[in-house]
């Protein structure tokens, strides 16, 4: 094979060997970057759908089977279409990420590190003050196809100001029990509602904000910090898990170590997305119904 392989090489110019090369590279880097994009979404299972169309096409074109044959071509005649369609959300995410200063090396790696300080300071600031919060990191996944509700859009830029804000607990702040889902390094909504966990025991211990951390993280890739309410105690939920009792500089810590190694962030890749939870409640019921509102450690109090 190796022999093979020089003789095929032997007769061609280095410049064009080398362009080839680069050609491969390219075309695996793309196909890498968009399943990164799909990884933990319902694209992929939309994905499936269309490549089994395919081979049901290729098998109707290999047995002859004139009419099935004709449905497929009038519909794969469509084929471009069908893909913007279906992963016009997918499509529009990865093109964003494209832009983000997140794709671009040092700069993306300084804005990050920023947001990270602007986000450890509010959470240090709501936490004295016990204000409660849930602040959440998406990553590969579209937390849109998870959530139950999708919240105030914002497209602002991370400030230890606007988070405290969104977060004050008056009446006329209707996003305060939300919670905030950062995007590309920026704020892209605020006042969202996730589902609650449904296929394990949670600890009964925990109120709302926590279960629906836990229930995100589990689902998706997300990384979640919540502020609880009544004790002033800061946590961090990912990949199904939570640590408890943090206060800033560990938070950062945390924070800068689970985004800034690549290797560490596949290990804590997310689990294949589980159904959707039917119910949910704002995150700062009690439970997924009808309970009062009351934070996470308010449910251990007598």
């Amino acid at each position: 094979m190796l022999e093979g392989l020089l003789h095929l090489f032997a007769r061609r110019p280095w410049t064009q060997v080398g362009i080839d090369l680069l050609d491969v590279f390219a075309v695996s880097w793309v196909f890498y970057r968009v399943l990164l994009v799909l990884r933990g979404t319902r694209a992929m299972q939309m994905g499936a759908g269309l490549g089994l169309i395919l081979v049901l096409y290729a098998a109707a074109r290999w047995a002859g089977l004139v009419t099935l044959l004709d449905l497929l071509s009038t519909l794969l005649s469509s084929f471009i279409l069908i893909v913007v369609v279906v992963f016009q959300n997918d499509i529009r995410r990865g093109l964003m990420r494209v832009g983000s200063p997140a794709f671009l090396g040092g700069f993306g790696r300084a804005q990050e590190s920023r947001v990270i300080d602007e986000v450890v300071a509010a959470v240090t600031e709501l936490a004295r003050h016990r204000m409660g919060a849930l602040i959440t990191f998406e990553q590969d996944a579209n937390l849109a196809e998870f959530v139950v509700g999708q919240g105030i859009p914002l497209d602002a830029a991370v400030t230890r100001e606007l988070l405290v804000s969104l977060f004050v607990p008056e009446s006329v702040n209707k996003m305060h029990d939300g919670a905030v889902v950062i995007r590309n390094l920026r704020v892209a909504s605020a006042g969202v509602f996730f589902p609650m966990p449904e296929q394990r025991v949670v600890d009964p211990s925990l109120g709302s904000r926590h279960r629906a951390a836990l229930g995100i993280t589990e689902e998706t890739d997300a990384v979640v910090v919540v502020v609880s309410e009544e004790r002033g105690t800061i946590s961090f939920c990912f990949n199904g898990n939570i640590v408890s009792n943090l206060d800033g500089p560990s938070l950062k810590q945390a924070l800068l170590g689970l985004f800034g190694r690549k290797a560490r962030r596949k290990a804590l890749a997310p689990r294949p997305p589980r159904p959707r939870a039917k119910d949910a409640a704002p995150l700062g019921d009690e439970s997924p119904r009808s309970a009062p509102r009351r934070d996470a450690d308010e449910e251990r109090a007598p």
